[in-house]
């Protein structure tokens, strides 16, 4: 059953609709981070907008797939930051709840999308074609990104949880190693499952 769905996802059907909704949720995700952007000093810009940052990659990689093509490093950094991104908001999200008592609607919703975020990330793992050179940049990316966050205090804005920076920094950092070996697993082990996208 599981392998018939993964068949599907390369289907051009799947491909337009799984691009469509990360080309919106990619928008809605850079409007999200719009007031923090504009508090933003001009060189962390590119580092800030975690989440919508990660579902651009994958975008890139989906108009690869469209043209039968396999965009490496997007892929590479797709699946790591998906992963991460998607698990990250879910954590702050439910620790949101846990700290006040309360989530809004808009919690909810990230937390659907943001798990989904991760396991699209995994599911389309079997057509990438990425190589260790690859996942090294993206793993370079991902914890550069993590001392952007941490170290010049960038990360994204979760107003209850401030007083847990330094926590929540030690738990990104592990949880970026643990998504880079997720994507040698899945993407790059000798015994993985490898498809075609013709």
């Amino acid at each position: 059953m599981l392998n018939w769905f993964i068949y599907l996802l390369r289907t051009p059907f799947m491909l337009w609709s799984v691009l469509i909704i990360n080309v919106l949720g990619t928008i809605y995700g850079y409007v999200w981070y719009c007031v923090q952007l504009r508090e933003t000093p001009p060189i962390f810009l590119i580092f800030v907008p975690d989440s919508p940052t990660a579902s651009l990659f994958f975008v890139f990689v989906l108009v690869g797939f469209i043209l039968k093509r396999n965009f490496k490093l997007m892929e590479a950094l797709a699946i790591v930051t998906l992963v991460k991104y998607g698990i990250w908001a879910v954590v702050m999200n439910i620790l949101t709840l846990l700290e006040t008592g309360y989530l809004p609607i808009e919690g909810y919703m990230l937390i659907v999308s943001h798990g989904a975020m991760a396991v699209q990330g995994i599911l389309y793992s079997p057509y990438y074609r990425f190589t260790v050179w690859h996942l090294v940049v993206a793993g370079v990316w991902t914890l550069h990104n993590d001392v952007i966050d941490y170290v010049f205090k960038m990360m994204p804005w979760y107003g209850s949880l401030v007083k847990y920076m330094p926590q929540i920094g030690y738990f990104t950092f592990w949880l970026s190693l643990f998504c880079i070996a997720i994507a040698y697993y899945f993407s790059l082990r000798n015994n993985r499952q490898k498809l075609s996208l013709q």
